[in-house]
Formats: structure tokens, sequence, C-alpha cells
């Protein structure tokens, strides 16, 4: 089976490790993840400058541990990372900012990328949102 992951809730969320936790059951059980989709506060987990207390699970690099170990499409909604301060190299240059925080494995991409990523997979699993 095909399956397509959206994640809405930060990393430090319960929602996140759950996701996390379901993307390497998928995995595990021989199933595709045909995209991840990080969108609202769920870009959060892509940003490399979260800093997560040393009694707490890192779940922002277990996110980019998972997606660059199983080399997985890990797109991170562009409208929902710029409005939360989640920036690349070139749209932290484009809006003059002193740095960026989001390194590969990921991609910043439009919701188009969510639609099609529904059109592939057999399945559309969301966690965390409003």
């Amino acid at each position: 089976m095909k399956f397509a992951i959206a994640l809405y809730s930060a990393p430090h969320a319960p929602s996140s490790r759950r996701a996390l936790r379901f993307a390497q059951a998928v995995l595990a059980s021989g199933h595709e993840i045909v995209r991840l989709f990080f969108y609202q506060d769920g870009v959060h987990s892509a940003s490399n400058s979260i800093v997560t207390p040393q009694d707490e699970q890192d779940t922002a690099q277990q996110w980019s541990d998972f997606v660059n170990e199983h080399k997985l499409d890990g797109i991170v909604c562009i409208a929902a990372a710029l409005r939360r301060g989640v920036l690349n190299h070139e749209e932290a240059q484009r809006y003059q900012r002193p740095a960026a925080n989001l390194d590969a494995p990921w991609e910043l991409s439009g919701l188009g990328q969510l639609h099609d990523a529904v059109q592939a997979a057999d399945r559309l699993i969301c966690f965390g949102g409003p």
C-alpha cells in the first residue's frame, strides 16, 4: 500500500512522535511512503535551529534522519514555512534574512505537492492540526 503522510504539529507535540512511529511502521511492514508533507506548525520539524532539552527526544532530528536514511520525499509547505521563519538559503537571500535554517533533505514547495501525493497514494494519513 502507498501512503502519503501529512504532519501539522510541531516536533515537540505527541502527534509528531506518533507520525514518525507510524511512518517507521509503514516502511517496516513493506509498504511505501509516497511523500511526507509538513504543514502549519509541522514545518518546524524541518528546522535545523531547534535545540531540544537533554531529557527529551529530538523528534526534529529523528525526522531528518528518517528522511535521509530512507531517501524519502520530505516536502515543507513554503507558505507555512515562510510565515514561521523556516527558510532555506534561497528564501533567506530573497527576503534578506541573516540565516537559513532549512537544509537537505527538506525541500520547500507548495500545497500542490500534497495534492500530487494524494493522487499517487492509496491513503492520506494526517497527524496533528487544529
